[in-house]
C-alpha cells in the first residue's frame, strides 16, 4: 500500500493519500518521476493530503514539492514530521 506520494526525487516532501496516518506507523511512499519507494516510520500524525518531511529540515531551508520551491521553514522539522502552516511559510509575504 502507498502511503505517499513525491513527484521528483529531488523533493523534500511527500503528500500523504490514505486517511488515519499516525505517529510511529511504518510508511511506504512513491517517487512518481523513477517510480521508486521509500520506506520510513511517520513521526507525526498527518492527515490525508498534507505534507509529510523526506528528510531532516532546519529554519531557512527551501521546501521543494514537485520540483518547485514553496516555501521556507520556520521552525525544525524532523524526517517523518507533517509540514503545514506551524512550521513552513511562503517566500512571498
Amino acid at each position: 500500500m502507498i502511503h505517499f506520494v513525491v513527484h521528483e526525487p529531488g523533493d523534500v516532501v511527500g503528500v500523504v493519500v490514505v486517511e488515519g496516518v499516525k505517529a510511529g506507523d511504518d510508511l511506504i511512499g512513491w517517487v512518481m518521476e523513477n517510480d521508486a519507494t521509500l520506506n520510513f516510520k511517520s513521526a507525526s500524525d498527518i492527515p490525508i493530503g498534507h505534507k509529510i518531511s523526506l528528510k531532516d529540515l532546519t529554519v531557512g531551508d527551501t521546501v521543494i514539492k514537485y520540483g518547485v520551491d514553496i516555501g521556507k521553514v520556520v521552525a525544525p522539522i524532523k524526517k517523518g514530521e507533517h509540514l503545514h502552516v506551524q512550521n513552513v511559510k511562503t517566500k512571498r509575504w
